[in-house]
């Protein structure tokens, strides 16, 4: 088993002592574990963040096997304990509180009082705009990604950030949404996952 000690170690030579120390004192919350959240938090544990929250309320099915950090022996489970027994193969010491909820107006303020960072990762747009509206109005301090278009097998370089306001930034496309003839796909997903990831990185690291 290596140590917590020899771990940071390895993160340390990759990443500089500083940084490294700065990231494993920080947290993200990532509201929707499908292709976007399960890939976000696959890239944050990888970078050595210190803490996630995770928030679903559905369970790995066959149908998510395309694009989502499960496996076959998954299906049925709970997404938010699947993706944490995931997680925590990469980085035993990895702190992570799971809510297995669906996100509502009326529960948002609960569920993201304690988080600085936010990664919206829904599917559905209207879900999308609703813990976005609420984060920006109840939690105007708190810095949001979330993600636009993402859907189809398009040119990579049409994904890319955009810095909204000072807290908030989006990812994606804008435009591509999953419909008849326009798959979610693995490589897509994940590259809009990696944007929203790498924001959130660079927020830690700016702010700290």
């Amino acid at each position: 088993m290596v140590t917590r000690e020899e771990l940071n170690e390895a993160l340390a030579e990759r990443h500089g002592r500083e940084i490294q120390g700065i990231l494993a004192r920080s947290g993200a919350a990532v509201a929707g574990l499908g292709g976007l959240g399960s890939n976000i938090a696959f890239s944050l544990a990888r970078t050595g963040i210190g803490y996630l929250h995770l928030i679903d309320f559905d369970r790995v099915d066959i149908t998510n096997l395309n694009r989502q950090q499960y496996f076959i022996h998954q299906i049925g489970m709970k997404k938010t304990e699947a993706l944490k027994e995931n997680l925590l193969q990469i980085n035993p010491y990895l702190e992570i509180r799971t809510d297995f909820v669906k996100v509502e107006e009326g529960n948002i303020r609960e569920l993201l009082e304690e988080d600085r960072y936010i990664c919206e990762a829904f599917d559905k747009a209207e879900n999308k705009a609703m813990l976005v509206n609420a984060v920006l109005e109840q939690f105007p301090e708190k810095y949001l990604v979330a993600a636009s278009g993402m859907a189809g097998f398009g040119d990579s370089n049409r994904i890319r950030t955009r810095k909204v306001t000072d807290h908030f930034y989006l990812c994606g496309d804008g435009t591509s949404d999953a419909e008849e003839g326009i798959c979610l796909t693995a490589a897509r997903a994940a590259l809009c996952a990696a944007h929203q990831a790498n924001m959130i990185v660079s927020l830690i690291l700016e702010n700290k």
